[in-house]
């Protein structure tokens, strides 16, 4: 009969490596571009699908998914955390001042998550049904694809101080810029790619009303005066004009190409031609094969931020509320 210390070594035993067994998939649970292949092989199929569809209805809706992406990204990490509704335990991001009436394509993203529900209940994140729309978006645009690795988890909480404060404004200064993404772990090089999103979509006027009436140096008057017909000096705040204002819905780099012809709308998009960014921005309207990478690689950078994984959060059946 073995002893009583036998006995209390072999429980032991079996109790350290029961901790192991559980605790180390949850601590080096990582990304993977295969998470689904098991639990929800068609979700990237069911969401390609959805999201294409949207884009084809709207080809302005990529740039809103993209920017949707972005946004969410730049706040607790990509968390889904933008797509709550406010409660009184929430204060929704959809509110905060970069976002309010600004930020779209939340129903996109619910009519793409219901789909893979009906496919497979409680098993794809919606932070993962936003960063696959985020490169759908992108690819039906004749934009670049790239490898999404997958395994985020929900949030239960969102962050409507954080989204006023750490997402870039389109008034920042060049530093501002620089510092904004490097307080996410994104490079200058990285920053500027990014900013090449907005080669899709556009802004409102009170975004970019001081700019084209400043008759500054860093302006082409004809452009200022173009964009002033459909942006008065009072009144008209949402009007709204194309980021690019030559393919505004096709993915290409006339963005730079603009920007070199002093024909960035907003002050954050002209102000990439000053210091350290200027060989940069000279670069990507020269090399759209380069801008394309570069954009795809920032992009999986950028999703990739603080996600939520193993038993951290949840996965929210309606991305709009906590189940």
């Amino acid at each position: 009969m073995a002893s009583s210390s036998s006995i209390k070594k072999y429980i032991f035993s079996a109790i350290f490596l029961f901790s192991i067994f559980v605790v180390l998939p949850l601590s080096e649970a990582q990304l993977s571009a295969t998470f689904y292949d098991r639990t929800c092989p068609t979700a990237v199929t069911i969401i390609r699908n959805s999201i294409r569809q949207a884009v084809s209805r709207e080809r302005r809706m990529a740039a809103s998914l993209i920017r949707l992406h972005f946004h969410d990204c730049f706040v607790q990490g990509c968390d889904a955390s933008i797509l709550l509704d406010e409660t009184p335990t929430i204060q929704s991001e959809k509110t905060a001042i970069p976002n309010v009436n600004s930020a779209r394509g939340y129903e996109v993203i619910e009519a793409a998550k219901l789909l893979v529900e009906r496919a497979c209940p409680g098993v794809v994140s919606c932070a993962d049904v936003l960063t696959l729309a985020a490169r759908e978006a992108s690819v039906a645009v004749s934009g670049p694809s790239w490898t999404v690795r997958l395994g985020r988890r929900d949030s239960t909480t969102a962050n409507r101080a954080q989204a006023n404060s750490d997402l870039p404004s389109p008034f920042a200064g060049l530093n501002g810029l620089i510092s904004s993404f490097a307080n996410k772990g994104l490079n200058t090089r990285e920053m500027v790619a990014l900013s090449g999103s907005h080669t899709l979509g556009q802004a409102q006027c009170f975004l970019f009303r001081a700019r084209v009436y400043s008759n500054g140096t860093d302006i082409d008057p004809n452009f200022a005066s173009e964009r002033r017909r459909g942006c008065p000096q009072t009144g008209g705040n949402a009007n709204l004009a194309p980021l690019d204002l030559v393919t505004p819905n096709s993915f290409d780099n006339n963005y730079f190409r603009n920007i070199v012809l002093r024909r960035g709308l907003l002050q954050s998009d002209q102000i990439l031609l000053t210091g350290a960014t200027t060989s940069i921005v000279t670069e990507y309207s020269t090399n759209p094969r380069t801008f394309s990478t570069d954009f795809a690689n920032a992009m999986i950078k950028m999703s990739e931020i603080s996600p939520l994984l193993g038993s951290a959060g949840i996965i929210r059946r309606v991305c709009s509320a906590i189940n």
